[in-house]
């Protein structure tokens, strides 16, 4: 974990919930992860991931609940180590899914997740009893966070959602289309995730040893969620959403940049879980997401921006990555 990476606020006052009553034990837990106490009145600040990561472990140890004590059953510590050993026979991370959300039962009784099949994806649904609206939030961004950041681990490589949708209200944070992706919806009916089924397929690439290191460093990869923002994907991102598309780079364009031979940027690429054709297909639906959401800018104009010579093409295409029209999506954005 990168000393830059950081998380929002926000997560410290979700991770001391159950001790917000509780004002000395709160304080001394702060003081000991090296998180200043005024950071929880500043809606905007941001903690090192490595503090956070700290005071994680620490709250779970001095709550002897490995879920934070939002569950009212709970998860007493060592809890999250029997299930990974379960989780590392599976073969591939589909049965390893199935038995993650099973296992995940064992333990808590207010929130629960099913797995199911749409067409080419896969949907996790929550099923949350608690009803307190801060409990019920964190509770499921929590849950998601972890049973995602182990399938990651697992399979080796980032799995990208590709739709969310939460029953709640949005949270007071700024990481939501890095945690979710970018299309993503608050107070919908019901919360649920969906990613491509083929990960399913993947396999288990972990075993004991490997597992015995993940253990000893789990905060970190359910903060930074298997995500190397240093690495060369993130850095093909940000150079292709920084640009007008008609004066996107190509491929070779950005080995020769790299001092890299194109055999080699695919294959670096590969090893962090992308390819160019899927970064290139990611920016173009996070612009055309942004400016449906967030500009009044027409179809057209917007089909344009993308690299769609015709508007019925860019209507097909998202009616793929969506289920629905550009204009549908825009009226449920705006109501």
């Amino acid at each position: 974990m990168q000393e830059k990476d950081s998380v929002s606020v926000y997560f410290v006052q979700a991770a001391l919930y159950r001790l917000h009553d509780q004002p000395a034990r709160m304080d001394a837990l702060l003081a000991q992860a090296g998180i200043p106490k005024r950071l929880l009145a500043e809606r905007a600040a941001r903690v090192p991931a490595t503090a956070f990561a700290k005071l994680w472990l620490m709250v779970i140890e001095e709550l002897d609940d490995e879920f934070f004590g939002y569950d009212s059953h709970g998860m007493p510590v060592g809890s999250f180590a029997l299930i990974c050993r379960g989780l590392i026979q599976a073969s591939t991370i589909g049965q390893a899914l199935h038995q993650c959300l099973s296992s995940w039962r064992l333990f808590l009784r207010d929130i629960q997740g099913s797995l199911s099949l749409r067409g080419n994806s896969a949907v996790i649904t929550l099923h949350n009893r608690q009803e307190a609206p801060f409990l019920r939030s964190i509770i499921e961004e929590t849950f998601l966070t972890v049973v995602i950041s182990l399938m990651c681990w697992l399979a080796g490589r980032r799995i990208p959602i590709s739709r969310a949708q939460f029953g709640h209200p949005r949270p007071a944070h700024d990481d939501d289309h890095l945690l979710w992706g970018l299309d993503l919806t608050f107070k919908a009916a019901q919360t649920e995730i969906e990613f491509d089924a083929d990960y399913l397929k993947l396999p288990v690439m972990q075993n004991l040893d490997s597992l015995k290191a993940f253990l000893r460093t789990a905060p970190q990869w359910v903060i930074i969620r298997f995500s190397n923002r240093q690495g060369l994907s993130a850095q093909v991102h940000r150079r292709l959403h920084n640009c007008h598309y008609p004066q996107w780079p190509s491929l070779v364009e950005l080995a020769r940049e790299d001092n890299l031979s194109v055999t080699s940027f695919r294959r670096q690429l590969q090893r962090e879980g992308f390819s160019f054709q899927g970064i290139k297909d990611e920016v173009r639906r996070s612009i055309a997401f942004d400016c449906l959401r967030n500009t009044d800018l027409s179809i057209a104009a917007i089909a344009e921006k993308v690299g769609f010579r015709e508007t019925s093409a860019f209507h097909r295409a998202f009616k793929q990555w969506t289920g629905e029209s550009p204009g549908s999506y825009r009226l449920k954005c705006r109501r």
